[in-house]
């Protein structure tokens, strides 16, 4: 007997989170090879959710992304020797615990048999109206809220590239599926709804990245990543749900059992993030220069410089 579509979904997701999770670790060692591997294992991570979503239902791959992070703090216990505090091992139970009610209770994905059936999905009201909302939301955000608040507020940045997120994870969701069934024999590249929905997830990546970008750049990524989670997640479930019907013909108690997994693993991904080991400060008046140059060393490689005395900064 094969695996089911939820099974394949379930694999392709968990498959991601550990190349992700790992990822974060080798890139953090500071070594080229590591390095290397690192930027690999994000580019098959991100293949694996791509493919997932293909399979399973949004509702069940999303708030797998967790798993990254459990990945990520016990990688970095074991090979960067970062403790994980008793409260940590608390948020990777609450996320495990989490994602096994999600998988327990999860619909059965129904894959559409045609980009022209995925395009009467998109179009009809209920959607139009979120996507309608979506747009007008991120709009003013942009012209109104990023002006006067982008650098102070981090719900700016973030709920630009989460809207933005919510959208790109509905039009892959549709390339995914034109793709297999391609693949399966039934051409969907002829169809012009195909290359609408490739344009806007290209027009919907690019946007989303600028916008976490410029949320790294100016907030603590301790702070950006647990938000950022949180509501990207949130907003993507939301945008399947209506743009897929992802819980049509679920009882309400296993739609509730969802909510509850969904509300457990962000509760374990908040406190994991918040007790997890922050990276001491250098001393005051410390300044570093590196000697040689070469940007593919790492700062263990480099001949260093460095002083110490706060007096050097003296007016």
């Amino acid at each position: 007997m094969g695996l089911s579509d939820n099974s394949k979904g379930l694999i392709l997701a968990m498959a991601s989170s550990a190349f992700i999770g790992s990822s974060f670790i080798l890139k953090k060692k500071g070594l080229k090879r590591a390095g290397a591997s690192g930027t690999r294992a994000v580019i098959v991570g991100e293949v694996a959710n791509f493919v997932a979503y293909v399979y399973a239902p949004a509702v069940l791959v999303t708030p797998l992304g967790a798993l990254s992070i459990i990945v990520s703090a016990c990688l970095a216990h074991f090979m960067l020797k970062e403790r994980i505090q008793k409260m940590g091992i608390v948020g990777c139970i609450t996320c495990i615990a989490g994602s096994v009610v999600i998988v327990v209770h999860a619909p059965q994905e129904h894959t559409p048999s045609s980009v022209q059936e995925i395009w009467t999905l998109a179009t009809q009201p209920a959607f139009l109206i979120y996507v309608a909302a979506t747009l007008s939301i991120v709009l003013a955000l942009i012209l109104h809220f990023e002006p006067r608040y982008g650098q102070t507020n981090i719900l700016v940045y973030l709920g630009i590239c989460s809207l933005m997120g919510s959208l790109t994870v509905v039009s892959i969701k549709a390339i995914g599926i034109a793709i297999k069934l391609t693949l399966d024999g039934i051409n969907q590249m002829a169809y012009p709804q195909t290359w609408f929905f490739l344009t806007v997830s290209a027009i919907c990546v690019i946007t989303q990245l600028n916008y976490l970008n410029k949320a790294l750049d100016t907030f603590n990524a301790a702070i950006v990543s647990p938000v950022y989670y949180v509501m990207f997640t949130t907003l993507t479930i939301i945008a399947s749900v209506i743009m897929f019907k992802d819980w049509s013909g679920q009882n309400v108690s296993s739609i509730a059992s969802e909510i509850c997994g969904f509300i457990t693993v962000l509760s374990g991904t908040i406190i994991l993030h918040a007790t997890r080991e922050q990276e001491p400060p250098p001393p005051v008046g410390t300044v570093t220069w590196y000697v040689s140059g070469d940007s593919m060393k790492s700062p263990e490689d480099e001949h260093l410089i460095t002083l110490r005395s706060s007096e050097y900064f003296e007016p």
